[in-house]
């Protein structure tokens, strides 16, 4: 298999099962190259191939392509396929598809029968399987061939700070609010339980700041990191700061607009760029505005009817009703529709231009499938007019390709919006291998996210192992399953020494997939010291400078300089060599660089497939023993120059 070019599957169905309903043999397969080409999405205009194998002891003929528009279930278009060649066992038939449009697509095969129609659709593992009627479809996905990914995503990794966690520079600040409580001790829990009202207020501060972020730098750099991505870091009265208070200001406890333009102006001079969190979705009540609490004086949505802002929300009984996220009160819905909103945020002086003016390099979409397309449209305009190459990545938890979001088929994909999503696919398929070897969900996922979206956006997936929404990887991997609440996480969230231990193993093992697949791998702070911890606010817990663990900071610094040694890594071609519940290893080729990759996640020795060619390939990272033995938790990367 690749990503942009034929996938090469690892194993083939070698056995016919005829029945009343269902016949299944090798009739087309959208992965390999002898069924279709070019492998997975397909720019405007580009010629598609399909080939699909009619056995000539089914009686089959007159087999045509039916291609569906998405969603347009009732009006195919036919392509009729002529014949090729024969084998004595199959025949083989043929034709072309192209779109001068961006669209998605869903196709499967029309035949006849020696008893009447009969269609050629999708199995469960993605071959062809010979059915009466009905079965799945297959998908492709046509975009704009105008679409570029952002350049500078493709250099050395992607990091992701919690601004008010990772370091705080001890630097005086002016303006902060008094109603905010500052931890004494970096290394406590936050706080997690609810208030003496029952609310949970997130009102506990550690001071992260910009500047804190800007004396690490140089130790970033070492990790291989090429691009930051800042939580949100506006003014809001939280501290996760999801609840925007002031789009045009720096929150004072991170420090000032300069602190930024610094920030962004000396990670450039290491070749690093900054890319922040956009919540364009819902303000919080307590914001400049719809000033619920009146922090900002008399004015705003909430209370005054005629405040400029009152159109940018939605009120079903003003001034106490109204639309909010996911009923959070304390989070007003915002009004994408509303023209002043939409000139606030993507204008001429909008905020989306005044923050890559003073240095920033794109926005991370919160909550994209939540913004209509037409907003979406307008932002991706805006950023790209500022800056071509800057970026617009989404918050999209499922294959963005296909999704429906609220009734709405979106066209993240087809051109003009999003660059790239979290690529929790990746993420989940990952962890499920590494600690209950999951090797067909692993499989499937690959080949699913390579096959469905464009190679433009393959480039750069923002590939995580942990985020703020969810565990921090080390407890995926050897913590207890989630089963309780808040209460129960504290109580469980401590790993013994030994499942620390195991964690830490398990932890390495995924990461060496991650930063060998496709796309980039982004690192969620402290990931590479050893944090680990559930949900919110557990896995957002501070760096622990000074008390790290140094195999894995050593061990991040290997997978980073081999990404930033090597670039093209993120647009190389993939293709799996063998997928088992023990071992997994794959092949990258990177133009001038090829590489192996193996992992073992089971405490024995394991043979590894390797192919011949890479016999005698460097090693990189890991080992391999005679016979291609993987030691217990063991891991080989090894490259042919």
């Amino acid at each position: 298999m690749s990503s942009g070019q034929a996938v090469k599957s690892f194993w083939q169905p070698d056995s016919i099962c005829i029945g009343v309903d269902l016949v299944s043999t090798f009739l087309f397969d959208s992965r390999d190259d002898r069924c279709k080409t070019p492998f997975g999405a397909v720019p405007t205009d580009d010629v598609v191939t399909f080939r699909v194998f009619l056995p000539i002891s089914y009686q089959l003929r007159e087999p045509a392509l039916l291609v569906y528009k998405a969603d347009r279930w009732d009006s195919p278009e036919r392509i009729p396929m002529h014949y090729e060649a024969s084998d004595g066992v199959s025949c083989s038939y043929t034709c072309i598809f192209y779109s001068p449009d961006p669209q998605l697509y869903f196709y499967l095969f029309e035949v006849a029968g020696v008893n009447g129609k009969m269609r050629i659709a999708r199995d469960q593992d993605g071959f062809g399987v010979l059915l009466p009627q009905g079965g799945e479809m297959w998908q492709l996905t046509v975009y704009d061939k105008a679409m570029r990914a952002p350049e500078f995503m493709k250099n050395g990794i992607l990091y992701q700070i919690f601004p008010d966690r990772f370091c705080a520079s001890g630097g005086a600040k002016s303006g902060v609010p008094s109603d905010r409580r500052l931890h004494r001790d970096w290394y406590e829990l936050p706080e997690y339980l609810p208030d003496r009202n029952g609310e949970v207020t997130n009102s506990d501060y550690f001071g992260g700041d910009l500047r804190g972020i800007t004396q690490k730098l140089t130790y970033l750099k070492s990790m291989g990191v090429g691009t930051i991505y800042l939580n949100p870091i506006f003014e809001a009265h939280s501290n996760h700061r999801y609840n925007t208070a002031d789009f045009l200001r720096i929150d004072p406890l991170l420090g000032t607009e300069e602190d930024l333009r610094e920030l962004c102006a000396r990670a450039k001079a290491l070749g690093i760029r900054v890319i922040l969190d956009g919540v364009f979705n819902h303000t919080g009540a307590d914001s400049v505005y719809f000033n619920k609490k009146r922090r900002y004086g008399n004015g705003g949505a909430y209370n005054d009817p005629q405040s400029p802002y009152r159109s940018w929300y939605e009120f079903t009984n003003y001034p106490n009703g109204y639309q909010s996220w996911w009923g959070f009160q304390e989070l007003p819905n915002l009004n994408e529709r509303d023209p002043s909103y939409g000139e606030f945020i993507c204008g001429e002086n909008g905020v989306l231009r005044k923050w890559l003016a003073d240095g920033i390099s794109g926005w991370r979409l919160d909550v994209a499938d939540e913004l209509p397309d037409e907003f979406l449209d307008r932002v991706t305009a805006c950023v790209k007019g500022a800056d071509p190459d800057a970026a617009v990545i989404g918050e999209v938890w499922e294959d963005a390709s296909t999704k429906v979001a609220y009734g709405i088929r979106r066209r993240y994909f087809l051109g003009g919006q999003l660059d790239s999503v979290m690529n929790y696919p990746f993420r989940d398929a990952i962890i499920a291998y590494v600690r209950h070897g999951d090797c067909n969900r692993l499989y499937s996922t690959l080949l699913s996210i390579l096959e469905h979206y464009p190679k433009p956006v393959l480039d750069v997936l923002m590939n995580s192992l942990s985020t703020h929404d969810i565990e921090r990887a080390i407890t995926a991997l050897a913590g207890e399953p989630i089963s309780g609440g808040r209460d129960w996480q504290a109580h469980n969230n401590t790993l013994s020494p030994e499942k620390y231990a195991l964690g830490k193993k398990l932890f390495m093992l995924a990461s060496v997939i991650q930063y060998m697949l496709p796309g980039v791998p982004c690192l969620y702070y402290g990931d590479e010291a050893g944090l680990y911890g559930y949900k919110d606010p557990f896995n957002r817990t501070c760096y622990p400078w000074g008390r790290e663990d140094p195999e894995l900071i050593q061990f991040f610094r290997t997978l980073g300089a081999i990404r930033s040694g090597c670039p093209a890594l993120s647009s190389g071609s993939f293709s799996a060599v063998s997928f088992t519940p023990e071992v997994v290893s794959f092949l990258r080729d990177c133009g001038g660089e090829s590489y192996y990759v193996a992992v073992n996640r089971t405490p024995s020795e394991q043979p590894a497939v390797l192919p011949m060619e890479f016999k005698d390939a460097a090693v990189l990272y890991g080992s391999l023993g005679a016979g291609g033995l993987l030691p217990p938790y063991g891991a080989a990367i090894l490259v042919l120059r």
